[in-house]
């Protein structure tokens, strides 16, 4: 499995999306710009020792992990998606794609996507936090892959 964050912003979203990676066996792939240096001492400490357990990949651009993946099916999580995420039947190759904390994905990369699924939540509530939701999704993921 990949997740991919898309411009992540804060330092130890990324860290516990990297400790949630090593345990899951998933690959993680950063797209430039991030808003934070990648030896960050917040992001080392929420990924505590797991950065060395975790397939950690560095792009410059969407593009480029794109051009790198091109057969990988690209699910965007989006918060007004049409898809909810439990109800897609997710391959082990498939990729997460998720947008950075205070601006979602851009447009184009969700209308690109195989599909934009969300996380159902109460009506008036904003966000979930994304370290969270990429648990939330990348757990589904991977239960449907028998834990494999």
């Amino acid at each position: 499995m990949h997740i991919v964050l898309h411009n992540p912003e804060i330092p130890p979203n990324t860290g516990n999306v990297i400790r949630l990676c090593a345990n899951i066996g998933a690959q993680l792939h950063l797209i430039h710009p991030l808003g934070f240096d990648i030896d960050d001492k917040r992001l080392r400490r929420a990924g505590l020792d797991y950065r060395d357990q975790a397939v950690i990949r560095e792009w410059p651009d969407y593009d480029s992990w794109r051009n790198a993946y091109p057969d990988v099916r690209v699910y965007a999580a989006a918060k007004r998606g049409d898809l909810r995420y439990d109800r897609v039947a997710y391959r082990a190759d498939d990729a997460l794609l998720f947008g950075c904390e205070t601006r979602g994905l851009p447009a184009e990369r969700v209308a690109a996507a195989e599909a934009a699924i969300y996380l159902p939540m109460r009506p008036d509530n904003r966000s979930l936090n994304l370290s969270n939701s990429v648990a939330v999704i990348a757990f589904e993921a991977w239960r449907q892959q028998g834990f494999a």
